[in-house]
């Protein structure tokens, strides 16, 4: 088990929201690199599955299912300025709960922007509004009002979160190899021109998870290695990614939005019904479903040049994402459903027998063709680092626990996201915990083994088009 020969000193309370799978999982995380008592700490729950936890490391655990209505009355008298609220529940909304943090002076962080329940299925809203572009625009609209605030930081876990500082360290580590090597860029605009000069054009967020337990997926349930309501949030909500500014063909069932960044687009067609090439060093060439998250939007956002409409640069970036096989598995039964979710879940841990979780970012479309940079962690790595987590988890409470660190040193930066905060100080931290950190080069291409057998509609004479990675 590690240890931290200086912990993160922080006199305030520390509110925990939400106590799942990554809730249970960054616990032990808090308290070795934090200086914390347990008298300091306040779980708040919807429910008591985490109680045995908290009890014995001394904690108390509040059981309260927030809404609109009691959020307010719940959390006021329990939050004070100094305090921290960490925020990984689910179906409260992430709005609500910044603009309190900030009438209260306390800090904040989540893994997802989430909107109060029905929020992404509400039929009365457009598929637009139920977007994860639209929830993140609702809350940066809040950096305009009164100055610097206490620090709120957006979308802190695995992915979002922890991908936006490799992909930065993937790209100097790419810089190095190609001789470019300088002093790392110091700005979002010096991202952007290394990036561009680099020849990127496309960036997925590639992941494979491959971890699997003694008992197949039973019929009418769902299965998964982290929060399930959490997937299938997401899962349901519409397809959506950055589009880059080297893309010539739009997709019959896109759609750009009317306000905001104007850095990505929607599908109109969920997540999980919507599939793409991609690759990691784990499987090679696989199917990952284009699933919505947070740091597609960002990503592609911050790497912008030029006018937002017709950029200069900006590289197209999505979520490639091939969960365990239990879950694909679900995802089907899921969609054979339409999409109504099955009454049972089941929430792979102790009883998970082998398997390895590769999260990395593939750059695409410089002179190597490929670069995959990311973490190869085991659940046999993961039980020796933390025992509380699984290969998955342990990737996001890693970078949870990075977060709320830099949060507590550095208090008043207002709203942060993952791609403004500095990766290095954030990658020390998770490091750690990640296993195999590092880059592999591949010569694939989502043409690979598809122009000769079965005749497409593709752009041979550009690989990187995001029509040549749509499988459907």
């Amino acid at each position: 088990m590690l240890t931290s020969a200086a912990k993160q000193r922080f006199a305030g309370r520390l509110v925990m929201l939400g106590f799942g799978c990554i809730g249970q999982g960054v616990l032990p995380l808090l308290l070795r690199h934090i200086d914390l008592r347990p008298e300091q700490l306040l779980i708040i729950s919807a429910d008591h599955w985490g109680l045995p936890l908290a009890r014995e490391h001394g904690i108390t655990l509040v059981h309260y299912e927030l809404t609109r209505d009691n959020y307010r009355q719940v959390l006021e008298p329990r939050l004070a300025a100094g305090d921290f609220l960490l925020n990984l529940s689910v179906n409260v909304s992430s709005l609500a709960l910044i603009e309190l943090c900030r009438e209260r002076g306390a800090l904040y962080l989540d893994t997802c922007i989430e909107p109060w329940a029905g929020g992404y299925d509400a039929p009365s809203l457009s598929l637009s509004q139920r977007s994860n572009y639209a929830l993140r625009e609702a809350v940066l609209a809040l950096r305009g009002r009164r100055g610097k605030q206490p620090t709120a930081v957006l979308t802190h876990g695995a992915n979002p979160g922890l991908i936006s500082h490799l992909l930065k360290q993937a790209l100097l580590e790419l810089a190095t190899d190609r001789g470019l090597g300088a002093a790392p860029p110091t700005s979002r605009e010096d991202w952007a021109r290394l990036a561009q000069r680099l020849g990127v054009c496309s960036i997925h967020i590639a992941e494979r998870d491959s971890q699997y337990g003694p008992e197949p997926k039973a019929a009418g349930e769902f299965v998964n290695t982290w929060s399930v309501p959490g997937f299938l949030s997401e899962a349901c909500q519409p397809a959506e990614l950055g589009w880059g500014s080297h893309e010539r063909y739009l997709p019959a069932d896109a759609a750009r939005h009317a306000f905001g960044c104007q850095a990505a687009l929607y599908l109109s067609r969920p997540g999980a019904a919507t599939r793409v090439r991609s690759w990691t060093p784990l499987a090679g060439a696989q199917l990952g479903f284009l699933v919505t998250h947070g740091e597609s939007i960002s990503i592609a956002d911050y790497f912008t040049l030029g006018d937002p409409l017709a950029p200069e640069y900006r590289p197209t970036v999505l979520y490639a994402y091939h969960p365990c096989d239990a879950a694909v598995l679900s995802l089907h039964e899921l969609a054979g459903r339409n999409w109504r979710p099955q009454r049972r879940q089941r929430l792979l841990e102790e009883d998970i027998v082998d398997g390895v979780d590769a999260l990395g970012v593939l750059l695409m479309g410089h002179p190597r063709g490929a670069y995959w940079y990311g973490s190869r962690l085991s659940i046999q790595q993961a039980r020796t680092l933390c025992p509380e987590n699984n290969a998955t988890s342990l990737q996001v409470t890693s970078a949870v626990m990075a977060g709320v660190i830099w949060a507590m040193r550095h208090p008043r930066r207002g709203i942060v996201e993952p791609d403004e905060m500095p990766h290095t100080a954030i990658l020390q931290l998770c490091r750690p915990y990640l296993g195999e950190v590092g880059g592999v080069y591949s010569d694939w291409t989502p043409l690979e083994h598809r122009s000769d057998l079965f005749p497409e509609d593709l752009d041979l004479d550009d690989p990187w088009q995001f029509k040549n990675f749509r499988a459907q």
